[in-house]
C-alpha cells in the first residue's frame, strides 16, 4: 500500500494542548532555544517561553545560562537542559519505581481549527506533532530526520501520493516515539522529499492506542 501523507500542513503551529498521566502528571521542561541570555522554556508541551535567569514559569525557575545551555529549579532541585535534548520529566506520579516512558494514557485538548498537537521525541530528539488519522505512518520531512540523526536512507525508497501530486520518500523505522510519559517502540515512519513544518503523528503510532473523542478532547489509551 502506498503510503499518504495528509494535507493539514497549514494548520498553525502552537495550539493549546494538554498531556495527563492518571490521576497524577508528572512536569516536562524542555529548552527551545535561546534569546540573548533568556532561555526559551517549554513546560508540560505549552508554547514556548522566554524566561531570563532569576525568573519564574509554570513553577519552574531559570538559575543560570550560557551557551545553549540553562539551569533550572524544580521542587527545590536543580537540572542542567540543552538546546535538542529530549524534554526531562519530573515528579512523575507513579512514585520512584516509576520508570520514564512507562505511561498508558494521553489527553489531548484540540486548538483552533480543531488539530490536535503536542510536543514529543523521537529517538530522544525533541519534536513537533500533529495527529493525522489520514497518515498511515508517522512521517516527516528530510530536515527533521537528518536533524533527528534518521538513517533514512537505508529505508526502502517509495513514492508518496499527496495531494500536490507523487513525491519521493522512504520508509524506515524509528527506535522509539514519546509523547509525555507513553513510548512507543519500532514505530514504522515514512521520509519525505519535502519541506513540512512539524511531524504527523500518523496511524503507525496512533493504532497501538484505543482513540476516543469527545467534544474537543482527544484520549488515547495504550493497548496491551
Amino acid at each position: 500500500m502506498t503510503p499518504r501523507l495528509a494535507t493539514a500542513c497549514t494548520a498553525p503551529l502552537l495550539l493549546v494542548f494538554a498531556l495527563l498521566q492518571g490521576a497524577a502528571q508528572a512536569q516536562t521542561v524542555g529548552l527551545a532555544g535561546m534569546l540573548g541570555n533568556k532561555a526559551l522554556l517549554i513546560v508540560d508541551g505549552g508554547p514556548p517561553k522566554t524566561v531570563a535567569p532569576g525568573e519564574t514559569h509554570q513553577g519552574v525557575k531559570v538559575v543560570s545560562t550560557a551557551g545553549d545551555q540553562a539551569v533550572v529549579e524544580l521542587g527545590g532541585k536543580r537540572h542542567a537542559l540543552r538546546i535538542g535534548e529530549a524534554p526531562m520529566s519530573v515528579g512523575a506520579g507513579g512514585g520512584p519505581g516509576t520508570q520514564a516512558g512507562q505511561g498508558t494514557r494521553i489527553v489531548l485538548t484540540a486548538g483552533s481549527g480543531g488539530h490536535f498537537m503536542t510536543q514529543g521525541q523521537i529517538n530522544g530528539k525533541m519534536a513537533q506533532f500533529l495527529v493525522d488519522t489520514g497518515a498511515s505512518a508517522v512521517s516527516m520531512s528530510l530536515a527533521d530526520a537528518e536533524r533527528m540523526g534518521i538513517d533514512y536512507k537505508s529505508g526502502r525508497p517509495v513514492q508518496l501520493t499527496t495531494a500536490n501530486g507523487p513525491i519521493i520518500g522512504w520508509q524506515t523505522s524509528l527506535a522509539s516515539v514519546r509523547v509525555g510519559d507513553v513510548e512507543v517502540f519500532n514505530v514504522p515512519a515514512v521520509v519525505a522529499a519535502r519541506e513540512m513544518p512539524f511531524i504527523l503523528l500518523g496511524n503507525s503510532f496512533l493504532t497501538r492506542f484505543q482513540m476516543n473523542r469527545t467534544n474537543e478532547e482527544m484520549v488515547l489509551t495504550r493497548r496491551f
